[in-house]
């Protein structure tokens, strides 16, 4: 989760607020099959515009990967009342911001405007949705800036491929196994006819959620909502959405990476339930207090104790169909990949044997309860997240009781889930390690 600081009073006030109520929302369908979802909040003259499309990496072709993401950059490239490049001025000249993200489930498009401003906003997303310009042009263009992007983040940085080659060894059927940034080798052959059918085939209204969320009034944002997207037809095509069962994993997995670094580094990663399970839940909890900061087991025994690591963390990941908890480990200097990897699963080997410390679970849970209400002080952290729980948890009104289930989550239950799922054979251990090592073998 995201770390946001509030003042001690400011933040007992909000969670005073918070525990009062509830985040009130109105959500209902056009006829077209638009999800519409509506909050009102008079904080502050503005309102986010969050739209979510029902695809990701896991509804591409195994063969043509990289779609969904190469649509985050073609959506601002003009259509038929909008010219390449124009929607980010209007939203700019508008004082606004802007942005999209693509992940393994979905893809989101957002703005965040003075709330006179939403229907400039509402008409800049049903004309893309409407009349996107998918041509030639666009799409070499933006496969180009793509295919640059992963060379950037992937490929030329350090460390920067052990996502990829973590999720393809954690995953061996399930459309998971690919990156989200696609291959560079479906990039290039991606076609003008292929690409014009994924965006004809996804985004579309009937697999569309559209939150607005701020200083609105609702009956009013109905009728411009209906304005402005209720001629949009629906998608003509079938949308396919993958029933893949990933097979239980029945032995560890693991693998030397020679990369471009020069310090040695572990990754180790489990496949755990998915985003909004009760055992999910407790792992996550376990992530915070095995690896969120410095206080946290793992950095006090592998940094500040042993000294045998520079950094480590611990994080799960949250999927519709999956989840993964993860645990990244940098070497200090002279030190090897082998020794910080048998600390590692001391630790868990003692959360297997002895029950956290119910000092360490309050805390975890206060840093969970802390950032959840602090993320709600934004119109468009509330847009996100009503159509994260529409989504992926299947019940938009989750969003008013996924923390107390955290909340709820016991020291036993933390205990069995690591007895469960963290365990060697359903592991992926990763050693990445300078480039000149193997040369020297």
């Amino acid at each position: 989760m995201r770390a946001k600081f509030l003042t001690f009073a400011l933040l007992i006030a909000v969670s005073f607020a918070f525990s009062q109520g509830r985040i009130n929302f109105v959500e209902y369908d056009l006829p077209n099959g638009l999800h519409v979802i509506l909050h009102e909040d008079h904080s502050a003259p503005i309102v986010a515009v969050d739209i979510w499309y029902y695809v990701g990496s896991k509804n591409e072709d195994p063969n043509r990967t990289g779609f969904a993401h190469l649509f985050e950059h073609m959506m601002f490239q003009g259509s038929a009342n909008v010219k390449k490049a124009e929607h980010m001025a209007y939203i700019q000249k508008a004082g606004g911001t802007f942005n999209g993200s693509t992940n393994w489930d979905r893809t989101n498009y957002f703005q965040v405007v003075p709330s006179n401003q939403l229907e400039l906003v509402l008409w800049l997303e049903s004309d893309r949705m409407m009349s996107l310009n998918v041509n030639q042009e666009n799409l070499d263009n933006q496969r180009e800036v793509v295919k640059e992007e992963r060379r950037w983040r992937v490929d030329n940085r350090p460390y920067g491929t052990q996502w990829e080659n973590t999720f393809k060894r954690l995953f061996k059927v399930h459309p998971y196994r690919w990156p989200v940034i696609g291959y560079m080798e479906h990039l290039n052959a991606a076609t003008l006819d292929e690409v014009k059918r994924f965006f004809e085939t996804y985004y579309v209204p009937n697999n569309a959620v559209l939150v607005i969320a701020g200083d609105i009034d609702i009956e009013k944002t109905k009728k411009l909502v209906e304005k402005y997207f209720g001629d949009i037809p629906r998608g003509k095509y079938e949308i396919k959405r993958p029933n893949i069962v990933e097979p239980p994993m029945t032995s560890q997995v693991r693998d030397t990476i020679y990369d471009n670094v020069r310090l040695p580094a572990v990754f180790i990663a489990f496949r755990i339930p998915k985003d909004g399970e009760r055992d999910y839940y407790a792992l996550d909890l376990l992530s915070n207090i095995l690896g969120s900061g410095k206080s946290s087991r793992l950095y006090q025994k592998l940094v500040y104790e042993k000294r045998i690591a520079q950094n480590v963390n611990v994080f799960t990941i949250g999927m519709e169909d999956a989840g993964v908890f993860k645990i990244d480990a940098y070497c200090a200097i002279g030190h090897t990949p082998e020794e910080v990897e048998k600390e590692i699963w001391n630790e868990i080997e003692k959360v297997k044997n002895e029950l956290v410390e119910e000092k360490e679970l309050q805390k975890a849970k206060n840093q969970t309860e802390m950032q959840t209400i602090s993320s709600y002080q934004s119109v468009l952290q509330k847009a996100d997240q009503l159509a994260h729980y529409y989504v992926i948890h299947k019940n938009t009104d989750e969003i008013n009781h996924e923390l107390a289930k955290i909340l709820s989550i016991t020291r036993e239950e933390i205990r069995d889930a690591v007895v469960k799922y963290l365990k060697p054979e359903n592991s992926v251990v990763l050693y990445y390690l300078p480039k000149e090592q193997r040369a020297s073998k």
